[in-house]
């Protein structure tokens, strides 16, 4: 199982969220759900998904 990190676009050392196994795009929501079911909205848009190597980008 492939799960990535989800980082602030504009500064990448802030995690928005662990273990992300879903990204859902609603208008200008990305939400995020996590291995447990969790889910976190962030109002702003995708801006890099590089799931082999676990890491999302979110401009929020």
């Amino acid at each position: 199982m492939c799960l990535s990190t989800a980082y602030r676009d504009s500064n990448p050392d802030e995690v928005l969220m662990q273990d992300v196994s879903a990204i859902n795009i609603d208008g200008e929501n990305v939400i995020l759900t996590d291995l447990f079911g969790e889910k976190k909205t962030f109002k702003g848009r995708l801006t890099f998904a590089d799931l082999t190597g676990a890491v999302i980008r979110i401009d929020c």
